[in-house]
């Protein structure tokens, strides 16, 4: 009942161009805490998906996108849906945001398992999850916070939702996550990997090809 007031907030903000840069301000505060330039979108996995990437595609939604119909993650065989999230580095996650639907197709049951990158439906069934999370029936932007204790080190997220409110497939139509950003993995290596790339580049310590022309002292 009050999810209307919503899109109608929404609508005026679109549409009302003189106040479009207090309508910014406004969303500053929810973007701080925002994880979607640490989500490897490439990466991204989803089983039971009827349309290739379309997991991938609805995270990959900006803030301002998230009330945007299209694209949608729609289950294909069933009504159950298998995502594999992975960050660019440590995350101590807060919340997951999900916008789905006031009809039967919303997911209800949402299943959080964590740093599992392997899993499938056989696999999630017999796993315990971290966090079991229920979800509503709204076309609102839903966030639900997480045990934030369980949660202190995540470079990975899968996410099983297990069910929905009746029908035969599930719809998501945005699906984005709330956090600190504590550590990047991937820089380093590649400033590891430059550095020894280009061994001549670099002057000879003296003795260094001595000591390698007599061979290493370990034999084979």
């Amino acid at each position: 009942m009050s999810h209307s007031h919503h899109h109608d907030h929404s609508g005026h903000g679109h549409g009302d161009h003189d106040h479009g840069h207090d309508h910014s301000d406004e969303l500053e505060p929810a973007l701080q805490s925002l994880l979607w330039k640490q989500i490897e979108f490439e990466n991204i996995r989803t089983l039971n998906e009827s349309e290739t990437d379309s997991g991938a595609r609805i995270v990959e939604k900006t803030w301002p996108q998230r009330m945007n119909p299209e694209p949608v993650l729609t289950s294909d065989a069933d009504e159950q849906l298998l995502m594999m999230i992975p960050f660019a580095g440590t995350v101590k996650l807060h919340s997951i945001l999900v916008r789905s639907s006031t009809d039967g197709s919303a997911p209800r049951t949402l299943k959080v398992f964590l740093n599992k990158n392997d899993l499938d439906f056989s696999a999630v069934s017999d796993l315990k999850p971290v966090q079991v999370l229920t979800l509503s029936q709204t076309s609102d932007i839903q966030e639900i916070p997480v045990k934030r204790s369980l949660f202190g080190n995540t470079y990975s997220l899968t996410l099983f939702f297990e069910d929905n409110y009746g029908d035969d497939a599930t719809n998501i139509y945005y699906l984005g996550f709330k956090g600190d950003f504590t550590q990047l993995l991937r820089e380093p290596v590649e400033v590891l990997y430059e550095k020894a790339a280009n061994p001549k580049d670099h002057t000879p310590i003296v003795g260094v090809n001595d000591m390698a022309a007599q061979g290493p002292s370990h034999g084979m």
